[in-house]
């Protein structure tokens, strides 16, 4: 029986809900993607919640909120306890995702479904992973191999391969095959055909019909007509993702065509998010990363594109046309939604929708066709205390103090009783041993951890004595070769110690936090939120343009599928019906909390290789790996696992079997380099006067099943003819 692979959708499959999937290899269970919503709504993880306890790994597929949104929440109150995988720019851009999504909650609403610290916690057990790293398993995984590759939506964005026994599940979502300016696109289709591909639908109705040169003009001359006519520009976007693609292509146009409006980047994180991008070179596109190895050429050091990280400095730049990236993308919370409340009502200006607004979000109404008139909007803002309000707030907070204050009281006390009533001189007479009494911190410092022993000369002190004399302590100090031996620990500085709401300032966990938004952090000044509807009348243009980089149905259909998830319910099952007619038979579209058994056919079995079998096999070095021909009989040790034997009879003879891979034109240059005069003639290579070279067949036939590789040597047997059939065989191991 091949290895056992179980899916459950959690969330996220016939509509385009956040992403949340349950896949069960052998009995170990991975969470693949733990997204949420910007309506933040917990009944969506209520299938989570049954199954929390049990997960022993999460993977993370793309630093969005669709993605990893609900990793704090399902950590800090679903019981979530495993470690998580994701690719470095997925944990560093995630992190800032999540600052910004909590800072912008935080602005409107007494958001209590967690805090920054739990966003630090939830990142500070994940381990970060580069794209092809093959991460063994260990204990309950054992055998079990994870793997990121090049998903191509996303920056760091993750197509992972899980791989046991031989036979890979591919998770596959959001995936872009085409190449960007900071991007490469997916690696899809450089894998044989896997056990399990589980992919998504949610392109599967849309096909693009121009190509990016021209999408990417036309971006450029809708914005440049509205700035040339008076207006303003909003774009609203994600923090960390599909907006690095935008920034580079206005940054580009604005050069090429000599402009001058300002373009403004406004997050609570905007500045961090760019100063990270910048370190992320190597997770680019190929000709980024060659340009910066020929030239020190960093895309990223922006011209044109200004950060902002409070709307107060966007209201105080000069008047004029402008264009301005706000999040968030689905207009619910954020800068883009306050901005887009005074910008609807001017005809001049532009909202330019880049992305398909989330389900019922204010972006996905305004995206309708025809667009709405007029919508309601509920506008909230943070205000401070006063008056009434704030003189009864500072009573309640000094009824609090006090309260703690008498129970810290009590508790003083009782433990100083306590202490007076034990046998102070049980071990000696004249010593008195204070270590369990009680020590105000300010007077025992660093010492109170330790034994206060105090030597009494000349008298008995009362039993009801605690100490008394003032303490004394004989500082001793450990010197070494370069001078007094210091303690790392005496330096740390304790949480308990710490202001709450200030240890994310600097950057806990490496993340950042810009100084308008650590100053938000550190307001702790008593205040409300005031909420109220307006009905705002959308006077201005509305334009959606495809910026989302994923590929389209086109696209999407030449892909092998197995498993459907994330897209609407007709997205779903159109896709699923042109696999089922043109792919394979063996197709699964699973609702929520269906789990489905999708083992694969191919049987697997663990052997043992017994000693007398492998001391007389040679191995031959290939690369990094060791082959070797194995003729042997199939037994069972004496505790019942199969082994492989020596043959009781004399083994046949098998054929000599070339091993490697040729490929034309390498070796047409290694023939070149051996004197030898070479040049490629329909599709053969010709080798001097007499000897051709052709390749038939290849090792990667269209759909992924495996093919057989010959290559034939033609000409009359003469000299040449055997010293390039030697040349040949030295690119491969003779087995």
């Amino acid at each position: 029986m091949g290895t056992s692979v179980q899916v459950t959708p959690l969330c996220g499959v016939y509509n385009e809900n956040p992403l949340s999937y349950l896949v069960s290899i052998d009995s170990f269970n991975f969470l693949i993607d733990c997204g949420w919503n910007d309506h933040f709504d917990p009944t969506l993880h209520q299938p989570l919640s049954k199954v929390a306890s049990t997960i022993d790994a999460v993977l993370v597929s793309h630093p969005d909120t669709l993605h990893l949104g609900a990793l704090p929440y399902a950590m800090k109150q679903l019981g979530l306890n495993a470690p998580v995988y994701a690719t470095e720019p997925v944990y560093r851009l995630g992190l800032l995702t999540m600052y910004e999504q909590f800072l912008s909650r935080k602005q409107i609403s007494e958001f209590d479904l967690f805090t920054l610290d739990d966003i630090d916690s939830a990142f500070q057990v994940m381990t970060r992973l580069t794209y092809s790293q093959n991460h063994h398993l260990t204990g309950k995984g054992e055998g079990i191999v994870i793997a990121p590759h090049v998903a191509g939506h996303l920056l760091g964005g993750t197509m992972w391969k899980i791989t046991k026994d031989g036979e890979d599940v591919i998770y596959a979502v959001d995936l872009n095959h085409r190449k960007e300016r900071h991007l490469n696109g997916t690696v899809l289709a450089s894998f044989v055909r896997p056990a399990v591909l589980i992919t998504d639908a949610y392109n599967a109705l849309n096909n693009q019909p121009y190509r990016r040169g021209e999408k990417e003009n036309e971006f450029g001359e809708t914005i440049k007509k509205t700035l040339g006519a008076g207006g303003n520009v909003l774009l609203p976007v994600d923090t960390v993702g599909r907006v690095l693609e935008l920034i580079l292509t206005l940054e580009q146009y604005w050069t090429d065509k000599s402009l001058n409006y300002p373009i403004f980047f406004l997050t609570y994180v905007a500045s961090s998010t760019i100063d990270y991008v910048k370190s992320f070179l190597e997770w680019m596109s190929d000709s980024i990363a060659k340009s910066f190895e020929q030239n020190r050429e960093n895309p990223f050091l922006l011209k044109h594109v200004r950060f902002c990280i409070s709307k107060s400095e966007l209201d105080n730049a000069p008047d004029g046309p402008k264009v301005v990236l706000a999040s968030m993308a689905s207009l619910e919370v954020g800068f883009s939604h306050d901005i887009f409340v005074e910008w609807a009502t001017d005809a001049k200006n532009l909202v330019l929708f880049t992305e398909r607004g989330q389900f019922a979000s204010l972006a996905r109404i305004l995206q309708a066709d025809p667009p709405p008139k007029a919508v309601k909007v509920t506008m909230s803002k943070r205000v401070p205390l006063v008056g009434d309000e704030l003189i009864a707030y500072e009573e309640e907070q000094n009824r609090i103090k006090k309260e703690e204050a008498l129970k810290a009281t009590l508790i003083k006390e009782e433990e100083s009783k306590a202490s007076q009533s034990a046998d102070i001189n049980a071990s000696d007479p004249m010593v008195i041993d204070v270590s369990k009494t009680l020590a105000s911190p300010d007077v025992a410092g660093q010492h109170s951890a330790g034994y206060r022993d105090i030597l009494i000369d000349g008298f008995v002190p009362p039993s009801t004595s605690v100490a008394p004399m003032f303490p004394f302590y004989e500082n001793t100090f450990d010197w070494d070769d370069f001078g007094e031996v210091i303690n790392p620990d005496d330096y740390v500085i304790k949480d308990e110690d710490m202001d709450q709401t200030g240890m994310h300032v600097g950057g806990n966990l490496d993340g950042k936090f810009d100084e308008g938004s650590a100053s938000l952090i550190l307001d702790t000044k008593p205040s409300k939120v005031v909420s109220n509807e307006l009905t705002v009348h959308v006077k201005c243009s509305l334009i959606y343009m495809d910026f989302e980089g994923r590929s389209d149905g086109r696209s999407i259909k030449s892909i092998l599928s197995q498993v459907l998830v994330h897209g609407s319910a007709e997205a779903t099952e159109h896709l699923k019906q042109h696999c089922l007619k043109h792919v394979c038979p063996h197709v699964y579209a699973p609702h929520i909390e269906e789990t489905i058994d999708v083992t694969s056919d191919l049987c697997a079995y663990k052997v043992q290789l017994s000693e007398k079998l492998m001391s007389n096999v040679l191995f031959k070095k290939l690369g990094d790996y060791e082959i070797a021909w194995v003729d042997a009989e199939v037994g069972k040790t004496d505790s019942g696992m199969l082994s492989l034997l020596p043959c009781s009879n004399a083994a046949p003879l098998h054929k000599s079997v070339l091993v490697g891979d040729l490929k034309m034109a390498d070796f047409k240059q290694f023939l070149a380099s051996k004197g030898v005069q070479v040049e490629f003639a329909g599709g053969a290579l010709r080798c001097g006067e007499y000897v051709t070279i052709r390749k038939v067949g290849d090792a990667s036939q269209k759909g992924g099943g495996s093919g057989l590789q010959q290559i034939l040597i033609e000409g009359p047997l003469c000299e040449d003819y055997y010293k390039i059939r030697d040349y040949l065989y030295s690119q491969f191991f003779l087995l």
